[in-house]
Order: C-alpha cells, then structure tokens, then sequence
C-alpha cells in the first residue's frame, strides 16, 4: 500500500501535495529534503501513484490513490511505464550522463499510458555540478507532463539555481508520541522497546523501524549497557577489548554513544527526581540508582559533555580506539 495517511507525521507536507492533485496545481519539479531514511521515497512514490491513478480517491480534504486500478496496481509492482527512478552506476556519483541519458533523453517522449511522466531521483546530493547544469535545462522549460522528484539528505549540496526552479519541501522530524504509537501500533512493538526505538530515532521514521527490527541493535545494546554497568570495575586491558569489539558491528558509531548518551541522560534525570517513570531505561533503575547515588551532577554533565566531544571527533574522522580510550577514562574517573 502507498497512500498519504499511512505517511508518520509530515502533515504540512502531505497536505500541499494533496493540494497540488486537487487544485490541479502540481509543480513541474520538487525537492524533498530530510535525513537518511526518513520516509522521503516512500512520500515520492505515494505522490506519484496519485498523480498516475485512475481512480483518485477524495475524501474530504484528502486525495488518496486507490490502490486498485491498472496504474495503481503498476505502480505497486514496480513496472509502471511512466514512474522512472534514475539509477547510477558510481556508488558516490550522479554524472551528467546519468542525467543526459535517463532525464534528458527521454522527457520529450511522451508518457505510455498516464498523465504524467515522473522522474524519481534519491541521492541528488550526488549530482555533479555538471550533472546539476544539465538537468537545468530540463527544468528550465520542462514538458507541461513532466514532474521530477529530487530526494535529498542535503539540500545545500544542490545549486541555487536548481533549487530556485523546484518547490522545496522540508520534511520534520515525526513527534515522539506519534512515533511511539506507529510502532506499537503498526509494528507491534512493546511499550518498553518503543521508547528506545524513539529515543535513538529523533524523529525519524525510518531509522525507528529498523532499530525495532534490528537483532543486531538488541545485542549492541546489551553490550553496552553490561560495559556501563561494570566499567568502574574494569581493568584498562578489559576496556580495550571491549572496545575492539564494538569495532566488530557493522553499526554507526554515533548510535552506539547514543546509547551511553541516554544511559547517562537518565542518570542524571533519576538523580534529580528519583522517579523511574520517564526513564528510557527503566529496566536498569537498579544499576541507574547506585551509580546515580555516587555520581555527583558535575561528574555526570562532564561525561555527557565528554560524548559530545567524541562523536565530533569521530565525525572529524579521529582514531575510533584512541577517541572511545579517552571517552572511557573519563566516564572511570567521574
């Protein structure tokens, strides 16, 4: 199913693409910006099926494909004519005969059977600057049948005069609460194991489902709560084996102080209020209460200051065991 209210959050967005389709007032070219795994190709592809469908659906204010009809039912197998999604063959690199050969060359030919003619571009962050200047003429003076859609994690890399062609389209990040019932809801996720998921999301829908179903998440997880729980115990030699297998996921480094981060948010959160309620990880008020008790508030901001400092050296692309050395020092000392 592709339909608009299925769509997490993002309400001001769907509801000026539905408003395209029903004042018959649909731009020859978008750009819909958000982070990595937000939704957006799920939103392109939802608008696109409206745009194909044959059998629009109106409901009040809401304009919903069918789901039912030739188009819709091309659409959801992968094989309409007239939806293209650009492909490249450099993994980092979108070149001008990406563009040239699958937008270029082949706008002017009409669409087989729908209405419209739809390019589907994810990644357009990875436009080359020649890549970019050659799909401007396209947009430039477009045929009054094509819409492209430009999905990007980074709208900045587009040039202004591309995106001063495009209606840009922001999305935001998906409220807690609205991501917390979608996953109990939807992916019948427990209570306990939602908070989580949303805690690392920060409102991304994407990611929220893939921690929820991620094993390898779980056992990321554990590992480092266990390293929390005992790291006052530890030796330096145990802490660097600890380290090296942290190193072993295949899991993005940020995520993983992400879970110190939280673990010490709601050290810091039970200090001040000794109410396990809103803790994210409630199940280890136990372990949260006795190092909450020993800790002073300076040591703890001090570590949750040392995490900030690591992820922006990990971002800067200094030494993952030296930077998580120095991160583990000093959660030891305080």
């Amino acid at each position: 199913m592709s339909r608009f209210k299925d769509i997490v959050g993002q309400e001001q967005l769907k509801e000026h693409l539905q408003n395209a389709i029903r004042l018959n007032k649909v731009s020859h070219a978008y750009i819909i910006n958000g982070e990595r795994s937000s939704g957006k190709e799920f939103i392109a592809k939802t608008f696109a099926m409206a745009l194909q469908c044959e059998n629009l659906q109106t409901d009040g204010q809401d304009m919903e494909p069918c789901q039912e009809c030739h188009s819709c039912k091309q659409v959801l197998s992968g094989n309409h004519p007239d939806i293209i999604f650009i492909t490249h063959e450099k993994p980092n690199t979108i070149s001008v005969d990406d563009i040239r050969s699958q937008i270029n060359g082949d706008v002017a030919i009409k669409p087989y059977s729908g209405p419209k003619k739809i390019y589907i571009m994810n990644e357009g962050e990875k436009m080359t600057v020649q890549a970019q200047n050659a799909l401007l003429k396209t947009l430039e003076e477009p045929p009054e049948y094509a819409v492209i859609l430009i999905l990007t994690s980074n709208v900045s890399a587009l040039l202004p005069t591309i995106q001063s062609r495009c209606v840009l389209l922001n999305m935001k990040p998906v409220k807690d609460e609205q991501l917390k019932q979608f996953l109990m809801e939807t992916m019948e996720i427990p209570d306990y194991k939602a908070d989580i998921c949303v805690a690392f999301a920060r409102g991304n829908v994407g990611k929220a489902r893939l921690l929820a179903k991620s094993e390898e998440f779980d056992k990321v997880k554990e590992e480092a709560l266990a390293l929390l729980r005992n790291i006052n115990d530890m030796e330096i030699n145990e802490i660097v084996a600890a380290i090296k297998k942290i190193n072993e996921y295949k899991f993005d480094v940020n995520d993983y102080l992400d879970i110190f981060s939280i673990w010490y948010r709601d050290m810091l959160l039970f200090k001040a209020t000794h109410d396990a309620n809103h803790l994210i990880f409630r199940e280890e008020v136990q372990y949260i209460r006795k190092v909450a008790d020993k800790s002073t508030y300076e040591g703890i901001e001090k570590i949750i200051d040392a995490l900030e400092k690591s992820k922006q050296r990990l971002n800067a692309n200094v030494n993952f065991e030296l930077t998580m050395e120095l991160l583990l020092l000093t959660i030891k000392e305080n």
